[in-house]
């Protein structure tokens, strides 16, 4: 598989398709990895083939996958972008759609944020956030279950630091998307496109509230992956959608 390589960080990514770039990322917290698309709600990496040429990628330090990289501590979202931005950089690729699942929602406040003229149009598919009656939902996920695995193969990194990482990831900015405040989603000006939903970790508030406060957002109905022919649909729309945003740009 290929990788892309900056300083110590090495990324692992692949491609398929061809057409308008859409970075597309997969769920899985910080365990966000190429081996979770079957288990997506869909695997967008072989719906949108045939429309788009489609990058993926293992988040740095995702167990399971091939990506690695010091813990960027004092800025863990800016780290997540610095990593696709630079892959994006690396593939000769200036404009491009994103969507992300789950985690991939606050990935794409981070990049809305530092990349506004890059990202031509984002799609928060599941969207992690702040859950107020159960605001450690995704510290613990992290401190329990991609902690142990990480330390076990990183001789080189310590609980402190682990703790100092997750605490900047989940509790420095405890509201809304965690990556960005809520002044970044109402100032931007990136079309957006919100596929809710609601479980512990993807509170509809949340995507409720990109959709509210984002002044050129859309947002599907909810739920949306039942039956058969209403998911089809959706996955139509964010087809749609993209296409739109994408038509007469290179990348």
């Amino acid at each position: 598989m290929p990788f892309y390589k900056r300083g110590d960080v090495r990324i692992r990514y692949e491609e398929v398709g061809s057409g308008f770039p859409l970075l597309v990322t997969p769920g899985g917290g910080l365990n966000s990895r190429v081996a979770n698309w079957p288990n997506a709600v869909f695997n967008a990496m072989d719906v949108f083939k045939n429309d788009f040429r489609c990058i993926t990628m293992d988040q740095r330090n995702a167990n399971g996958g091939e990506s690695t990289g010091p813990i960027a501590a004092d800025d863990p979202w800016g780290g997540f972008a610095d990593d696709q931005l630079g892959l994006m950089d690396h593939l000769g690729i200036r404009e491009f759609a994103y969507m992300g699942y789950c985690i991939g929602g606050c990935f794409a406040g981070k990049l809305i944020e530092r990349a506004p003229e890059r990202v031509v149009a984002a799609v928060f598919c599941q969207t992690v956030g702040h859950r107020p009656d159960d605001p450690d939902v995704m510290y613990r996920s992290g401190r329990d279950v991609w902690a142990p695995e990480l330390l076990g193969r990183r001789p080189d990194l310590g609980q402190d630091a682990i703790e100092t990482y997750l605490h900047n990831l989940y509790r420095a900015n405890p509201d809304f998307l965690y990556s960005v405040p809520r002044d970044v989603i109402r100032d931007c000006r990136t079309p957006i496109l919100v596929l809710p939903d609601d479980m512990s970790s993807h509170p509809h508030q949340a995507s409720v509230d990109v959709a509210s406060l984002a002044p050129n957002a859309e947002i599907t109905v909810f739920p949306w992956k039942s039956p058969p022919d209403l998911k089809e649909r959706t996955i139509d729309r964010v087809r749609r959608f993209i296409r739109t945003h994408g038509a007469g740009r290179v990348g």
